[in-house]
């Protein structure tokens, strides 16, 4: 248009475009996003409402499997994030089940109508990390009417239950004891867990210690050896598992689950906060995980029939990782996702957590970093510049991402879902206030 024409008040003729083609002149000024189906988590900062729901990403072929891994400095608002997720899902009938080591879930809870499971040591709830789940099918909503107690987990044979029974107590030993396992230490474990399994219908820990510390005679022969070497072999592993029985840390999972729990609510929430500044908090947390999983893996048929899903939320899981044994065992049971009908969340604050576990090249550094090939869902928030390089490298970041990382503003996250990446913003709404705001120890609301 020249200066003339335009004096002269002179107007090109309108033009009229689909926003498939308007796309095609700009092509920058709005991303398509993930759809429209699942839970709202705020804005897309390049345009429009971001939704992302991992099991309709995951059946559309999107993504392979629906962990997903958060990352953020203190105050940057990935739990404020977590909450309010958990909290959403809610209206589309999900539960949650939060392993919480330090005590921030409980507003959240109440809010549900809920209480959460508090551990102490000496305390009177015990949840047994051995339990198949048999004890708890009438609040699970499994199914009604008596159950045999000695049944193996719903679709699953007896054998391949007493076997994961067995590696997670092989899990917990080796991280009590800061050291892999020596074979005879393993065989110790399998046949003090057979050999109770034989006379319990649900195992516990005690039970288990008592079996390594004074074996039977047919134990040592049927690995051909005699009672006092095989005393001799699992002498160490029962002495540290004995902590958990007789130790500082007894009166937590040293029994039966404490009957009457109730766990048909949408949110369980386990506490931890009792112990977050113990040395064992990682093997407490993979106690309290591992009595998740069985209860998950118990109400995984039914979950199946009425296609309802699970989040299992583990929270400062860099407790978890630095445990070699343990973190075998949490790898585990991230592949078992797709199975249970679960979406795993683990909450971490920065990427080095994940190599902050172990010598470089440790099998704790490849674990840590297994799970993060495992979750293909990453939402990070503001990251240190120190960050920044190995952000790049373990997270495949483009140079603008890896720029934008240290800039974040508090509640603003990179998103690499699958192959694309996104930058949203997290909006909390006003009744949501009260279950994000950590921040008032400080004189200040979180969201004000």
């Amino acid at each position: 248009m020249s200066e003339r024409q335009a004096r002269s008040g002179f107007r090109l003729p309108a033009h009229t475009v689909t926003t498939r083609h308007l796309g095609a002149a700009y092509p920058f000024v709005a991303e398509a996003g993930l759809g429209h189906r699942g839970v709202l988590i705020g804005r897309d900062l390049m345009g429009g409402a971001y939704v992302y729901d991992p099991f309709e990403l995951y059946a559309q072929g999107m993504v392979s499997n629906p962990n997903m891994i958060v990352f953020g400095q203190i105050g940057r608002g990935k739990s404020a994030f977590v909450k309010t997720y958990l909290w959403r899902q809610s209206v589309f009938g999900r539960r949650a089940w939060v392993v919480d080591p330090k005590g921030e879930y409980e507003v959240l809870a109440r809010s549900w109508g809920v209480m959460p499971v508090a551990l102490r040591p000496g305390g009177s709830v015990r949840l047994n990390p051995l339990d198949r789940g048999e004890a708890h099918l009438e609040h699970l909503g499994t199914a009604s009417g008596s159950l045999g107690a000695s049944a193996p987990s719903a679709g699953e044979p007896a054998d391949d239950s007493q076997r994961r029974q067995i590696e997670l107590l092989a899990s917990l030993a080796a991280a009590c004891l800061g050291r892999n396992l020596a074979p005879r230490e393993r065989v110790a474990i399998d046949l003090a867990m057979s050999t109770v399994a034989a006379f319990d219908a649900v195992p516990t820990l005690p039970r288990v210690v008592d079996a390594l510390l004074d074996p039977r005679d047919d134990m040592a022969r049927s690995v051909r050896t005699d009672r006092a070497r095989l005393l001799e072999d699992g002498r160490d592993v029962a002495l540290e598992l004995r902590r958990l029985v007789h130790g500082d840390l007894r009166g937590m999972f040293d029994g039966p689950t404490t009957p009457g729990l109730d766990l048909s609510g949408a949110l369980v929430v386990l506490d931890l906060s009792a112990l977050y500044n113990s040395a064992a908090l990682g093997v407490l947390m993979a106690c309290a995980t591992a009595w998740l999983q069985s209860a998950l893996a118990r109400d995984a048929p039914r979950r199946s029939r009425d296609g309802s899903q699970v989040f299992v939320v583990v929270d400062e899981a860099w407790a978890i990782l630095a445990n070699l044994g343990v973190a075998r065992w949490l790898q585990a049971s991230w592949k078992l996702s797709r199975a249970f009908g679960v979406a795993n969340i683990a909450v971490l604050h920065r990427l080095s957590d994940l190599r902050a576990v172990g010598a470089l090249d440790s099998e704790q550094v490849g674990l840590a970093q297994g799970l993060l090939s495992d979750s293909e869902t990453r939402v990070v928030y503001a990251q240190s510049p120190g960050e920044v390089e190995r952000a790049s490298e373990l997270l495949s970041l483009s140079p603008t991402e890896a720029e934008l990382l240290p800039q974040l503003r508090r509640g603003i996250a990179l998103w690499k879902v699958g192959q694309r990446s996104f930058l949203v913003q997290h909006v909390v709404g006003p009744g949501e206030r009260e279950l994000v705001d950590t921040d008032t120890a400080m004189g200040i609301h979180a969201f004000d």
